[in-house]
Formats: C-alpha cells, sequence, structure tokens
C-alpha cells in the first residue's frame, strides 16, 4: 500500500512539475504570440477584439497561457499515468498499454488541432453571419478565448471515441452490438450538429461530419476486434 501511495505521490508530483514548467515557459516566453495566434481568426475578418475591466488582458494571458501548457505537458502527464499503473499490468498488457497511450496521445491532440483549424473557423463565421445586420461585433478577449477553448478539449476528447469503444468492450460494460443499436441516430445527430455549426454549403457540413462520422465507425471496428480477442481468451480458459 506505501509503495502504491509513493508511486502515485510521484506521478502526480511530476505531472505537476512537467505542467508548471511549461506553464512558466509559455507565459513569460511565448504568451505575446500565443495571443497573436488565438486573435488571428478575428483580425483576418477585420474585427479588433477589446477588454471591458483593467485585469482581463493579464487573466486572459494566464488563461491561454495554461491550456496551452496542459496541452503541451500532455504527453509527460499521459506517461506518468502509465508509469503508475504498469506494475499492475501483466507483460502483454502493458504492450498494450504503451501503444494505447502513443495512440491516444496522437488523437487528443489531432482533435485540439481539428478544434482550433476547422471547427472553430466555421463557427466564427456562422455567428458572424447570424449577426449581420443586427449589431456591429464587440468582442470582449476574454469572452472569445473562453469561446476557442469550449472547442478544444471537447474535440480532444470526442476523437478518443474509438479508444473509448474499444476499451468499453475489453471490460465487458458495451459491445458491437451496443453501438450498433444506436449507430443510426448517432450518425444523424454528426450530421445535424454540422448542419447547424457550419455555413449552408454541403462541403463545410461534409468537412466537419465526416471525421466525426469516420471516428465512429474505426470505434465500431476497434470493438468488433476487440470482441473476437475477448471470446477466443474466455475459449482457451474453459
Amino acid at each position: 500500500m506505501a509503495d502504491h501511495l509513493h508511486a502515485l505521490r510521484k506521478c502526480l508530483l511530476v505531472s505537476a512539475a512537467a505542467l508548471g514548467a511549461v506553464f512558466l515557459v509559455v507565459f513569460f516566453g511565448f504568451s505575446g504570440q500565443l495571443m497573436e495566434l488565438l486573435e488571428k481568426p478575428l483580425r483576418m475578418r477585420n474585427i479588433e477584439p477589446v477588454f471591458i475591466t483593467l485585469y482581463e488582458p493579464v487573466v486572459i494571458r494566464i488563461k491561454a497561457s495554461f491550456v496551452a501548457a496542459v496541452v503541451a505537458a500532455s504527453p509527460v502527464i499521459i506517461a506518468e499515468l502509465w508509469i503508475f499503473l504498469r506494475p499492475a499490468l501483466y507483460p502483454r498488457e502493458g504492450r498494450t498499454a504503451a501503444a494505447l497511450f502513443f495512440v491516444s496521445l496522437f488523437l487528443f491532440l489531432s482533435g485540439a488541432a481539428f478544434a482550433c483549424f476547422v471547427v472553430v473557423e466555421m463557427a466564427i463565421n456562422f455567428f458572424l453571419v447570424s449577426g449581420k445586420g443586427i449589431a456591429l461585433p464587440f468582442i470582449s478577449i476574454e469572452k472569445y478565448v473562453d469561446f476557442l477553448f469550449a472547442f478544444v478539449l471537447p474535440f480532444g476528447l470526442i476523437f478518443e471515441v474509438p479508444v473509448a469503444m474499444g476499451v468499453l468492450t475489453r471490460i465487458g460494460i458495451a459491445g458491437p452490438a451496443f453501438f450498433l443499436r444506436f449507430h443510426r441516430y448517432i450518425i444523424l445527430v454528426i450530421f445535424i450538429a454540422a448542419a447547424i455549426l457550419t455555413p449552408p454549403d454541403v462541403l463545410s457540413q461534409l468537412l466537419l461530419a465526416l471525421p466525426l462520422v469516420i471516428l465512429f465507425e474505426t470505434g465500431m471496428i476497434v470493438s468488433r476486434i476487440v470482441e473476437k480477442k475477448r471470446n477466443v481468451r474466455e475459449r482457451f480458459r474453459k
């Protein structure tokens, strides 16, 4: 028990130290460039963001630097979590967990990048077009950055869908039959959400919907493979 607590303490300390170090580097070395990058979609549309409280620019630099630090330090954090869990795994499971680590990291970063460079652009266009002729945009930098980050983490997690479906199948909570039961409804929800968030053209809707559909269909394939392997193992045990 003491060894587990010591390992957990080491995992948390190393993760916190990595996060803190990256945060300091980003905040003091790159926060200016980071803010320019975040504001670029507005400035490209000739919209100058504003701040309405004296402390807002500082708060938003801290917030933006922290989110960037979480993304940049995520390899260390996930690696430390894997090191903590590795002793409890059999050698074969350890190899699977190591592969899962790299796949999960790649999918999370891909989802965050997809949100930044595709979804956010579409969402900004949608809301600016919706407000055209009603009022002039007077956008607070804090509200704008909060709006951006509201997409980054959810899409990072959404891109983990194939991994989550495989894990749920592996531990027996769900399986291909369960996912197939809700297949048509999930696809319908994806295309409805894409139609709402994108301009009224088919190309934009497909650009947003297809990656999400591909992720879900990939998860279905992963679930079937995991279930077959689980069934084979159970037959050998009998």
